[in-house]
């Protein structure tokens, strides 16, 4: 694809210009997810996955641009909570996970709420209403999806990333997949997280951004290690749902 792209005789602005995101699609190896990317690249001059993904290789940091929020309480909500991102922390502060966190509290859960309202409302709702009315994908769609991108990853049949975090001999060991799936793009890859890195989870986490007509986030697939869904894969922060879904996939076997 990188090199049909590098033989346009013209640029992918002008072919957007000329026939929009469908005329994109026409060349080899370009689908739904890479045109969406280049899309908002040609539209806004920036891509919202690298940032996130930047953001994912250093949560800490990205944490500590919340009131409040130090560089300790930092490394204590994303070691306990396990969240790498602003949206998961998003999550985390509405379900309650926050405040059982040592140094947060109901007080200042309720301003970290408030402030991720504000720096993640860009084209939003409010953040309560959003906790309840953003669509996302269903947990089998996504646990599906988790287990192509493993299976393919064994396989060694995806396209391969070199992270700068965590990388020094810049070995391009990351698999990445996109794929389109009931109309959402997904894009998934293994954590290269600090954190993912000292338990020896980077091919067991597996984050996965999502995309559909201008609903965008991300979560975390995982092997469970306790209770009901002990040794099965769960969307992290959707336990509920998880437990539903095996439950319902036992009852069909």
């Amino acid at each position: 694809m990188a090199d049909e792209l590098r033989a346009l005789t013209g640029s992918v602005t002008e072919l957007y210009e000329e026939g929009g995101r469908r005329r994109l699609q026409e060349i080899p190896g370009v689908g739904r997810a890479i045109s969406g990317s280049i899309v908002e690249i040609v539209e806004t001059g920036e891509l919202r996955l690298l940032d996130r993904m930047e953001a994912e290789g250093a949560p800490e940091k990205a944490f500590q641009r919340l009131p409040g929020v130090g560089p300790e309480l930092a490394r204590r909500i994303h070691e306990e909570l396990g969240v790498t991102t602003l949206e998961e922390l998003e999550l985390a502060a509405h379900d309650g996970r926050l405040r059982a966190v040592e140094g947060v509290g109901e007080k200042r859960a309720g301003g970290i709420r408030h402030a991720l309202a504000g720096m993640l409302a860009r084209s939003r709702r409010s953040l309560p209403e959003r906790s309840e009315a953003l669509p996302r994908p269903a947990v089998g769609l996504l646990l599906d999806a988790d287990r192509d991108y493993r299976r393919r990853a064994r396989e060694g049949t995806l396209r391969r990333i070199a992270p700068r975090r965590f990388n020094p001999a810049h070995e391009p060991w990351l698999p990445i997949m996109e794929v389109e799936r009931d109309g959402w793009d997904l894009t998934a890859l293994f954590s290269n997280t600090r954190r993912a890195h000292e338990l020896g989870r980077t091919r067991d986490w597996v984050v996965m951004y999502y995309h559909r007509d201008g609903d965008h986030g991300q979560c975390t697939v995982v092997t469970s290690h306790s209770g009901r869904l002990k040794e099965l894969r769960v969307v992290r922060g959707r336990e509920p749902e998880c437990r539903r879904y095996y439950a319902e996939e036992q009852r069909t076997a």
